[in-house]
C-alpha cells in the first residue's frame, strides 16, 4: 500500500519527474562511466606490456625510456650498439630478449623495428601472446606485419605494398621510396599500442637506411626487453646493467615505471572524479528542488492522507520513498545505458586509442558507487521529506 501510493504520487507529477528521471540518468550515466574508464584505462596501461622483468635502453629518464619503447611515445635521447644488447643478453640469467628499433613511420604510424622473437615471446594482460588474424610474421628484410588498427584504419590486406617514411612525417621527400614493403601479416586486436604499429625486422630497417648493405646485424637499436630465468635476480641483473661500464644503459622495472607513470596522472584521475560528482550533485539537488516545489501543491493530498490516518512520520518516509524510486530507476537506467554504449563502443575504443575498455561495468566498485548515490539521494531528498513532515503537522 505504502509502495502503491507513492508510485501514484509520482505518477500524478509525472512532466517534473520524467525530467528530473532524465538529469539524472545523464548524471549517473557521466558519474559511471568516468569511474569505469578511470579503472579500465588504469589496467589497461598495466596490462600493455606482461612478462618483460627489464626494459633496458640508453641512459635517460626511466618514465622517458618506459614511453617510447612500450607506448611508442615521444622519442630516445641516444641509441644502444648492437654489442651492447649482445653482451647483456648473453647473460646466463636471461631467458630471452627482444630488440626494438625506432624512428621511422608510415602515415602516422610508429614503425618498430625488431626479429622474430617478438612473435615468440612477447605479452600483454595476463600474459596473452601476439596472434595473427590473418597471415604471418615477417621473414624477409621488406617484409611488415601490421598492428590490427593500421590495418583497418588503412585499408591493408596481406599482399599489400607500403612505404616507409623517415621520422614522423609522411611528406613526400621524407619517403623511403625505393624500397617498398609488402604486408605478410596482420595482428589480432589487444588494446595496446602493439594495434597502432608497424611492425619489420630490423635488417628492413637497415637496408632503407643503408641501401650498400642490409644483411647482417644492425649497428644499434633504440632498447630491449628482456625476461629472466628467475625473478629473484632482477634487481641484481638492473645494478649491472646501471654500471655498464662500455656504455651508459640503464635497466627498469616496468610495473615500477607504470606506477610512476600513473602518479603523475593522479591530478587528471582526481579531476575526473571530481567532474563526475559535481554533475551528479546538480542532478541530484535538482530532485531535491522539485520535491520541495511539489510540497505546496500536495496540501489536498497530504489533508486527505491525514484524515486517513497518515502520521508525520509516514509522509516523511512517503517523500524518502519517492526519492529512492526516483534514484533505483535512474541507476537502472543509466547502468543499461553504460553497459550499451561500451558494448557497442569497444572495439572503437580499442582501434581509435589502443585502450581496452571492458564492457563489464557490473563489478564491486561500480556496486559501491550505486549504493553512494542511492544514500546521497536519500540525504538529498531528507529536505523535502522534512518540509512535508512539518506541513502534516501544522493544523
Amino acid at each position: 500500500m505504502f509502495l502503491k501510493i507513492a508510485y501514484k504520487s509520482l505518477v500524478d507529477r509525472k512532466t517534473s519527474v520524467v525530467m528530473t528521471l532524465l538529469a539524472l540518468i545523464v548524471s549517473i550515466s557521466v558519474l559511471i562511466s568516468v569511474e569505469h574508464i578511470r579503472v579500465q584505462t588504469k589496467e589497461s596501461f598495466a596490462s600493455t606490456v606482461s612478462g618483460a622483468d627489464l626494459i633496458i635502453g640508453a641512459r635517460t629518464g626511466s618514465l622517458n625510456l618506459l614511453l617510447y619503447s612500450v607506448f611508442r611515445v615521444g622519442a630516445p635521447t641516444n641509441n644502444i650498439s648492437w654489442s651492447t644488447y649482445e653482451d647483456i643478453s648473453a647473460s646466463d640469467e636471461i631467458k630471452w630478449s627482444i630488440p626494438f628499433s625506432l624512428g621511422d613511420s608510415h602515415k602516422g604510424y610508429r614503425v618498430l623495428g625488431t626479429n622474430q622473437d617478438y612473435f615468440r615471446y612477447f605479452s600483454y594482460g595476463a600474459k596473452h601472446p601476439l596472434v595473427f588474424a590473418d597471415g604471418r610474421e615477417f621473414s624477409d628484410a621488406f617484409e611488415v606485419v601490421l598492428g590490427s588498427a593500421v590495418a583497418r584504419e588503412l585499408g591493408y590486406s596481406p599482399g599489400s605494398e607500403i612505404l616507409l617514411s623517415h621520422g614522423i612525417s609522411s611528406a613526400d621527400f621524407n619517403l623511403h621510396k625505393g624500397s617498398p614493403f609488402t604486408v605478410t601479416g596482420i595482428l589480432e586486436p589487444t588494446g595496446t599500442p602493439v594495434d597502432q604499429t608497424v611492425h619489420v625486422s630490423l635488417q628492413g630497417l637497415k637496408a632503407i637506411h643503408n641501401s650498400a648493405q642490409y644483411t647482417g646485424d644492425p649497428e644499434s637499436i633504440t632498447a630491449f626487453m628482456v625476461a629472466l630465468k628467475s625473478r629473484i635476480g632482477v634487481f641484481s641483473l638492473q645494478r649491472t646493467v646501471n654500471n655498464y661500464k662500455a656504455e651508459p644503459v640503464m635497466a627498469i622495472l616496468p610495473g615500477v615505471a607504470l606506477s610512476e607513470l600513473w602518479q603523475m596522472m593522479g591530478i587528471l584521475e582526481q579531476t575526473l572524479r571530481f567532474i563526475g560528482v559535481l554533475v551528479l550533485l546538480s542532478a541530484l539537488l535538482g530532485l531535491s528542488a522539485m520535491l520541495l516545489s511539489s510540497v505546496r501543491e500536495r496540501r489536498h493530498e497530504i489533508q486527505l492522507l491525514r484524515m486517513a490516518g497518515a502520521s508525520p512520520f509516514y509522509l516523511f518516509l512517503l517523500s524518502e520513498l519517492e526519492v529512492l524510486l526516483i534514484t533505483l530507476a535512474g541507476l537502472c537506467a543509466s547502468l543499461l545505458f553504460v553497459w550499451l554504449a561500451f558494448a557497442l563502443g569497444q572495439g572503437y575504443l580499442a582501434g581509435a586509442f589502443g585502450i581496452n575498455i571492458s564492457a563489464d561495468i557490473f563489478t564491486l566498485n561500480t556496486l559501491v558507487l550505486s549504493l553512494i548515490v542511492a544514500g546521497s539521494a536519500s540525504l538529498t531528498g531528507a529536505l523535502p521529506a522534512l518540509a512535508m513532515y512539518i506541513r502534516a503537522r501544522r493544523p
